[in-house]
């Protein structure tokens, strides 16, 4: 096997992983609206907010507020339910100080703050 190849075969693979990776990143605007849904959010509240969440935070920044959100549901004694206050109190677990500064900017400007107590 020549050098030329090796050079080729490691770009292929290397295209190959980095096709991998952004595909399971597309689109996660969809599945955080899917997950809000899941919750009992509006529809076009949650894609509101998964558009927006999407533009102002980073792949890592979400990755980061997906975890403490499936760490919020254990031991929770209604897991179906998410209210609007629960969502921004789990942004706020998140160690970076963006997230829940961007899910409450989020929140504002879908209109999902009338009442906190209920979903969006």
């Amino acid at each position: 096997m020549g050098k030329r190849t090796i050079v080729r075969s490691t770009l292929s693979v290397t295209a190959g992983v980095a096709v991998l990776f952004v595909a399971g990143c597309v689109n996660p605007s969809a599945k955080i609206a899917t997950s809000l849904e899941g919750y009992g959010f509006q529809p076009a509240q949650s894609q509101c907010v998964g558009d927006r969440l999407e533009a102002n935070l980073s792949i890592g920044q979400l990755q980061q507020l997906g975890r403490a959100a499936r760490a919020s549901k254990e031991g929770d004694t209604t897991p179906g339910r998410l209210t609007t206050s629960d969502f921004i109190r789990v942004a706020g677990q998140v160690k970076d100080p963006k997230v829940p500064l961007e899910v409450g900017k989020a929140a504002v400007a879908c209109g999902i703050l009338t009442d906190p107590a209920s979903p969006l």
